[in-house]
């Protein structure tokens, strides 16, 4: 095997050395860490050619090896190379090896390099790009998201208030496809409508979503095991996608979003910073424009255009979109209260009675209520905006909640008029007679029940009598009933009610 060539840097200073410091061989050797015997075979050489160290300095790297060694061997000459661009894009697809590549190029080129150096031209090449690029992104694998730190602006046309609005970027891995949009905020609704948007966009779902670990994606911030916000890890478990938050303060986790979102900056940002926009609807419509641009324009180090590499690479890989679009939810945990309700958002909706006191999880959308006792679903109601008020399903009451609930006014006098219009009267008026009518329930439910006791037709003329003598209770059509007087006339009832007794004087002691 031919001894390894000497670095050109290495040859001069030897040359150097020994033509200019006359130096031997071996304090050349020891000054530079290498043989002997390199030192003498390049020195013996050096002195072949009869030049001084003047004409040897004014020769280039190429030049001096030539006249050092000789022109090359051309044993190699003729042999194409490998194209490293298209080696870098095909190692993102699924499966795709520098050996299966290899194998490939010598059925074009059978007297091609072989597996080694085929891989040292790669490397070689790999080795002058952006340290970005070292990172493999398989066809179909990640989607990277995050914000931009420069905000575009909206301004209110009345006022002329001008207001910041967040730029929401995702960047697929192998093809570097982008997708931007502008929303209000970076809060959990806006979060998550912006990547149901995205998914959308792209036409498929990645296997896994890596974000920045910001409140709205990650309730817990750990660089090993985060937490994650429940609302995002329902709407991963939807579109059957994982979530992989990057390492706090590790950029490097989602370096292709970082560049992606320096790239929307200067492309779109920069294009549509002299333009005025009065809402949030007209700058997404630019911006989708300016990203459609990008997506069509060809990349000088792949040779193609986000979208082509997109149909190309990542189109296969992905999964598909579910028939039904995520509905955003929030979640809260609240305690049941005593009455069989919870809050949310300042209005109060049932639960069944018997989980009086227990932890329940609520999931609200823009138009229900969800409550559920660990992943059962125990109550549904439709969303309401009515502060301080009641939703109740008259099922969540107890038995005894539910009897008293039927009863309303108009029920109680309608059962009353079965009885009689002197009944009915009694009825209204005893309801009438009270601040509010359900005081009056009672009293109504008891004179209703006498007629089991007494029959409907005492009932109705003891309800006449007290009527008459201005009785609004229960108690006095009870004692009406109980001594008779329904029977008598107002005569005799008069006499009847009034007893015998020697301290009485009677209307003749006046007369």
């Amino acid at each position: 095997m031919a001894t390894e060539r000497l670095p050109m840097r290495h040859i001069r200073e030897i040359l150097r050395q020994k033509l200019v410091l006359g130096r031997s061989n071996r304090q050349v050797a020891a000054s530079l860490g290498i043989s002997h015997g390199s030192v003498s075979n390049t020195a013996s050489r050096g002195r072949a050619l009869g030049l001084d160290w003047e004409a040897i300095k004014a020769l280039g790297d190429d030049a001096l090896e030539q006249r050092l060694y000789g022109p090359r061997s051309t044993k190699r000459a003729g042999r194409p190379f490998p194209d490293p661009a298209y080696l870098h894009t095909e190692l993102r697809r699924v499966g795709v090896t520098l050996q299966l590549l290899h194998l490939e190029y010598l059925e074009q080129h059978p007297d091609g390099f072989r597996y080694t150096a085929f891989c040292a031209h790669y490397n070689a090449w790999l080795s002058r790009q952006k340290p970005t690029m070292r990172q493999v992104h398989r066809a179909g694998e990640k989607l990277f998201v995050d914000y931009s730190g420069n905000k575009p602006q909206i301004v209110d046309p009345q006022t002329g208030e001008v207001t910041e609005v967040e730029l929401f970027v995702a960047v697929l891995g192998a093809s570097n496809f982008t997708y931007a949009e502008a929303t209000r905020t970076q809060k959990v609704m806006d979060f998550i409508a912006s990547h149901v948007r995205a998914l959308e966009h792209i036409g498929g779902v990645p296997k896994a979503i890596v974000p920045d670990q910001l409140k709205s994606g990650v309730s817990r911030s750990c660089r090993y095991e985060p937490g994650l916000q429940r609302t995002y890890e329902e709407m991963a478990g939807h579109y059957g996608t994982a979530i992989l938050p990057a390492r706090p303060r590790s950029p490097r986790d989602k370096a292709k979003v970082e560049n992606g979102v320096l790239v929307v900056q200067r492309w779109i940002l920069a294009k549509i910073r002299n333009q005025t926009f009065f809402s949030l609807d007209a700058l997404n419509e630019r911006i989708s424009d300016l990203c459609f641009e990008l997506n069509e324009r060809r990349m000088r180090v792949y040779g193609a255009s986000r979208r082509e590499l997109l149909e190309r690479l990542d189109k296969a890989a992905l999964g598909p979109l579910p028939e039904k679009r995520f509905v955003t939810g929030e979640w809260k945990t609240a305690c049941v209260n005593i009455d069989y309700h919870i809050e949310f958002d300042h209005h109060f909706y049932s639960v069944p009675s018997t989980l009086l006191g227990t932890e329940v999880d609520i999931r609200a959308t823009a138009t229900t209520v969800e409550i559920y006792l660990g992943n059962e679903r125990i109550a549904g109601h439709a969303r309401s905006m009515r502060r301080g008020q009641h939703t109740t399903i008259a099922e969540h009451m107890p038995k005894a909640h539910q009897a008293h609930a039927e009863w309303r006014p108009s029920r109680i006098l309608a059962w009353a008029g079965s009885i009689g219009p002197e009944t009915a009267k009694l009825a209204e008026a005893i309801l009438a007679a009270r601040p509010h009518p359900e005081q009056g329930y009672r009293s109504c439910l008891g004179i209703l029940r006498l007629s089991k006791k007494y029959g409907g037709a005492r009932v109705e003329l003891a309800c006449a009598r007290a009527m008459s003598v201005g009785a609004r209770s229960y108690r006095h059509v009870e004692s009406i009933l109980k001594h008779g007087l329904d029977q008598l006339s107002p005569t005799e009832a008069s006499r009847s009610t009034r007893p015998t007794h020697e301290n009485i004087r009677g209307r003749s002691y006046y007369h």
